[in-house]
């Protein structure tokens, strides 16, 4: 993988994606929350194509500008593109950008961190020892 690699999702705004399906706001339109999560979604897909089996990568740091709204019925296309590897290769940042067929809706930045799958959940697991 080498800086400048981008990836694509698209996916067609319905009822289940809205900002009042999520509760982060009362209308019928494209909501943030899934925004946030497509954008992870293709930087997540790009990263995975190059990672060995075992290992996988966790969303870190979101940045994100939701400039537009998007109707009901209209697709969204959400992009990440690789920007920068950490000298240890555990972190990669992307530039994220969205838009509908009227233009762009969104743009930020975003982090992940390569983790060890079997470490990682057993690390999440461990915290159920500390309910109390």
């Amino acid at each position: 993988m080498k800086l400048g690699d981008a990836y694509e999702v698209t996916r067609t705004v319905t009822p289940e994606i809205t900002a009042e399906a999520a509760g982060s706001g009362g209308l019928r339109v494209f909501g943030t929350p899934y925004l946030v999560a497509m954008l992870e979604n293709a930087a997540f897909k790009l990263l995975q194509q190059e990672l060995p089996e075992g290992k996988s990568s966790v969303g870190t740091q979101v940045v994100l500008n939701h400039t537009a709204p998007t109707p009901l019925g209209m697709s969204v296309t959400a992009r990440a593109e690789l920007t920068g590897i950490s000298p240890n290769g555990k972190l990669y940042d992307f530039r994220v950008t969205a838009w509908d067929a009227a233009g762009p809706i969104g743009e930020g930045t975003h982090q992940r961190a390569v983790v060890d799958l079997e470490r990682f959940l057993k690390k999440c697991e461990s915290k159920r020892g500390e309910e109390g």
